[in-house]
């Protein structure tokens, strides 16, 4: 029986290779030159969050990587420290466990600013599927076919996906998604990175959208 990923990945060489350490690197070079330009708004986000809440700056929560590998992604704290304290939750779009500086961070993506460490770190590109928790991806690949082939490929900051598709906090949201996730990593390129990343930027300075 053929495996999906032939089919995802069918056709490509040496040159598609290249091609993917060519976006790689520059993904991390983006990233970089961002990390450095975000520093004064990096410190401005950090001292609302800590005047406003009790907690820490950060949010620090295992998510699945590229083969299925798990990385610990960081953000910026949105949420109220005891946000989970029943065990995990879909996110949605107006949460009332965000504090008044998360709604804001997270309106304009701010809060995603820590994640240029984890494509530093090799760990993320700035364009892929967006990773998810381990809890919600044993419960998705059970009920989505093909659902874990979306991790043929390191996971994004923003996604085809994030772009096409509104806010998604269910199951069915889920598989309409994976058909984007699904269609990127058949044909992504430099090209299809820049609209992404040109769709992203308009979806933060309008302050719409999905994650």
């Amino acid at each position: 029986m053929m495996r999906p990923s032939l089919m995802i990945f069918s056709g490509r060489g040496r040159q598609a290779r290249l091609n993917a350490f060519v976006r790689v690197a520059m993904h991390r070079a983006v990233a970089l030159v961002g990390a450095i330009l975000s520093l004064p708004l990096v410190i401005i986000t950090a001292l609302l969050i800590k005047l406003e809440s009790k907690g820490p700056v950060l949010y620090r929560q295992e998510r699945v990587g590229r083969n299925g590998r798990p990385f610990t992604l960081m953000k910026f704290r949105s949420m109220r420290v005891d946000a989970e304290k029943n065990g995990p939750v879909w996110a949605q779009d107006r949460d009332d466990r965000t504090t008044r500086v998360g709604r804001i961070i997270r309106r304009i993506r701010v809060d995603e600013i820590p994640q240029f460490w984890n494509i530093l770190r090799g760990e993320m590109n700035f364009v892929g599927p967006r990773p998810e928790r381990p809890h919600f991806i044993r419960q998705l690949a059970e009920e989505i076919p093909y659902y874990e082939q979306r991790h043929l490929i390191a996971p994004g900051l923003t996604g085809w996906a994030q772009i096409k598709y509104p806010y998604g906090a269910s199951v069915e949201d889920a598989r309409q998604k994976l058909q984007y996730d699904l269609y990127y990593i058949k044909n992504q390129s430099l090209l299809l990175d820049a609209a992404i990343l040109f769709e992203t930027i308009k979806t933060i300075i309008f302050s719409r959208g999905a994650r």
